[in-house]
């Protein structure tokens, strides 16, 4: 399945405990985090996440005093196999479609999900489907 859903930015100091603090406050929330990455630099992180609730989640980090930014991006179920992900790689290459990240996970005993986010995301669904 693939569909547009939306993520959540949180821009947080790159220190201990933060991501603690972030993910706490969400469970206490009962938000779910069903995609997460984290990209370090020098003074800050910057968490990408997709929740089951993101306008509560964006409550939540608000009252955080967190800077955070929500846009769309498309998720996908992917089979865990190889060459799943070159095949969608190939996908969008033909399609002409800039891939500015993504991110998925898997286990060695489930399909997975990738998180695409890209210069067009209609386009994308529609190479992809």
């Amino acid at each position: 399945m693939i569909r547009i859903e939306k993520q959540i930015a949180l821009y947080m100091d790159n220190r201990p405990g933060m991501l603690a603090h972030t993910c706490e406050a969400l469970a206490q929330a009962k938000i779910n985090i069903r995609a997460l990455s984290i990209l370090d630099t020098v003074d800050h992180a910057i968490v990408r996440m997709v929740v089951d609730r993101t306008k509560d989640a964006e409550q939540v980090l608000a009252k955080m005093h967190a800077m955070i930014q929500c846009r769309d991006v498309v998720v996908m179920d992917v089979p865990n196999q190889v060459g799943a992900l070159a095949a969608i790689a190939q996908k969008l290459a033909e399609a002409g479609i800039n891939l500015e990240y993504a991110y998925c996970t898997s286990t060695s005993h489930s399909d997975g999900s990738i998180v695409l986010r890209t210069n067009d995301l209609e386009a994308t669904i529609n190479a992809l489907s």
